[in-house]
């Protein structure tokens, strides 16, 4: 079920806020979760059993390792079940999402014919197993207390705002919102907010940029000048897209009492690669930090040490993305920057503001026309192509790209900053402005509602990329 889907939006979501709303309030946890399992069920039945066994092994463990603690005050006791986590969580995510991926490049290298186990991968697996992961991780690591409820642990890791796709809500985030969280309108009416902006930047925005990839991909008419405008409208299209899903998530959040952290601050502001990762996907990257670069020693080792670990979690973020090899070089190629810039670029990027922005714009397209290829060879031909190998500076089917989409890349990338929030606040600052902007918000919210409706009525194009991750 698709945040951005009419099922979602105008059937499940109203019965289930009307139910969660009148329930009473040591009630609502069971609501939640009994409403997030037929949410999950919806389009993956067969594999809610596979997820209720991972929150049921990782409530046992959790009070194992406590129980190791507090009990048997034996550490060793704790890290072996911490130990025994960590290997099932990674080893159901492996089978689920790598078996194949790893059996044929065996079969490329010893030139055997291994049977392919052609797993289907389920939704939102990466994101659940990650929550378990750190809620054993901290438990272990003594930073929070084992949950004794079992309804709480389950409701925590299947709760459907971000069940799917994110943001990874650690388990310390809202240990204290699962048994005492307050409701108001305030937080209702914002919720509500984020939700709209959400869809406005997955189905009006996103999707329409998917329109030009998709018709880019189907052209037999490659220029130098298509093949840019395809790099912005892919890059556009992955920020929006999740971070259109990460607004419809957090809105979800706060109209059910919960915080969630933000996801993107405005990625494409930044000057450097090291600046944009601390702005995109901020969840996750927080996630390796904790759990792997700084295990691994960070930065507070010698410097092939410290190149060595950068290549470790480059390499597993890409890896977490998806089992092909673009995206292991994907993620090694922002290692490469990441390592330059440490050594290399970074007094000369922060003194060169607007040479560093161009930079970043630059290196991030062709890093995500890696992403989105087929294939590493698909991949390097149109970034040889974004440089007139062998194709054309323009033609006509670049020109009717530009004539129809132009306007919606232009808000695209001028959304993708700042600007339209810094108008609104200072809009919000004028004396009897602010009454008008709150009558226009509302205003806009309902067009919004009505043009996003319209879309998905149409049965326009509204896949969700980050569903295969």
């Amino acid at each position: 079920m698709l945040f951005s889907g009419i099922p979602f939006l105008f059937c499940f979501l109203p019965v289930f806020m009307i139910i969660y709303i009148i329930v009473p309030r040591r009630m609502k946890n069971i609501a939640l979760l009994m409403g997030s399992l037929f949410f999950y069920a919806w389009g993956e039945p067969r594999y809610i059993i596979l997820m209720i066994i991972q929150i049921s092994i990782n409530y046992i463990l959790g009070l194992l390792i406590e129980y190791s603690y507090e009990v048997k005050n034996n550490k060793k006791m704790a890290k072996g079940y911490m130990i025994i986590s960590v290997i099932f969580g990674l080893g159901i995510l492996g089978y689920y999402k790598y078996a194949d991926f790893f059996i044929e490049n065996f079969n490329n290298i010893t030139g055997l014919n291994i049977e392919l186990l052609k797993v289907a991968l389920p939704v939102g697996i990466s994101f659940y197993t990650f929550q378990t992961l750190s809620y054993t991780i901290d438990v272990y690591r003594r930073q929070v207390k084992a949950q004794k409820n079992y309804i709480n642990l389950a409701m925590y890791i299947t709760m459907f705002p971000q069940l799917i796709a994110g943001p990874i809500v650690r388990y310390t985030d809202i240990k204290a919102k699962l048994t005492d969280r307050e409701y108001s309108m305030e937080q209702i009416a914002y919720g509500i907010r984020r939700l709209v902006i959400g869809l406005f930047k997955k189905v009006i925005i996103a999707n329409t940029l998917g329109e030009i990839v998709v018709q880019y991909n189907n052209t037999d008419e490659k220029t130098v000048i298509y093949t840019w405008i395809y790099a912005i409208s892919v890059s556009l299209q992955l920020y929006y897209d999740f971070s259109g899903y990460s607004d419809m998530a957090i809105g979800l959040g706060s109209m059910l009492g919960f915080d969630f952290p933000e996801n993107f601050r405005h990625p494409f502001e930044a000057k450097s690669a090291t600046e944009f990762w601390r702005k995109w996907h901020i969840t996750l990257g927080s996630f390796f930090r904790d759990y792997l670069y700084i295990p691994l020693g960070g930065n507070r080792v010698g410097n092939i040490r410290y190149i060595f670990n950068i290549l470790i979690v480059w390499m597993a973020t890409g890896l977490w993305h998806g089992a092909a090899w673009n995206f292991v070089i994907w993620g090694l190629y922002f290692a490469v920057f990441l390592i330059i810039e440490k050594y290399i670029l970074k007094t000369y990027l922060e003194k060169t503001k607007i040479v560093g922005h161009i930079y970043l714009c630059i290196i991030v397209m062709i890093s995500f026309v890696i992403f989105s290829a087929d294939n590493i060879a698909s991949g390097i031909d149109t970034i040889c192509m974004m440089f007139g190998h062998s194709v054309a500076l323009s033609g006509i089917k670049t020109l009717y790209c530009i004539k129809n989409y132009g306007i919606i890349i232009l808000m695209a990338v001028i959304g993708s900053t700042h600007i339209p929030i810094s108008i609104y606040m200072r809009a919000k600052k004028i004396k009897y402005i602010d009454k008008i902007m709150d009558v226009c918000e509302v205003v806009a919210i309902m067009l919004i509602m009505v043009a996003v409706t319209a879309f998905l009525v149409s049965g326009s194009y509204n896949p969700f990329l980050y569903f295969r991750f």
